[in-house]
């Protein structure tokens, strides 16, 4: 959990450095089983994006959504506009009961904005 919490939106590598970091020798599969037992039990929450590895955060029980860099692929939090789940809602719903939707806006950031001089 404090690694997930260290590195925000990282992949299960970057998650796996961190606790290498701090207790040693860990297998990549065990880093993958406890996200996957730590997602399982909503401590943790799994995005991906397409065309990227899963990402994971700590940041669960909200309403919010991403902004993911096409250039560098870094990602952020971005809450709600409208507030409350589903943020979406389908003209047709498919006799679905709807509890959640996911979006994630893509584009460029400040940092690769600048870098390409637009």
């Amino acid at each position: 959990m404090r690694a997930v919490s260290n590195r925000p939106h990282g992949t299960a590598d970057e998650i796996a450095e961190v606790v290498r970091g701090e207790i040693g020798a860990i297998s990549r599969q065990a880093v993958y089983d406890a996200l996957g037992v730590l997602v399982e039990h909503g401590l943790v929450r799994r995005i991906q994006p397409s065309r990227s590895p899963a990402r994971y955060e700590d940041r669960v029980g909200d309403n919010h959504h991403h902004l993911v860099c096409r250039a560098c692929g870094k990602m952020v939090d971005v809450d709600c506009a409208q507030g409350v789940a589903p943020c979406l809602a389908p003209t047709d719903d498919a006799g679905y009961e709807i509890d959640e939707a996911e979006v994630i806006y893509w584009g460029r950031c400040p940092g690769c904005r600048k870098g390409s001089n637009t």
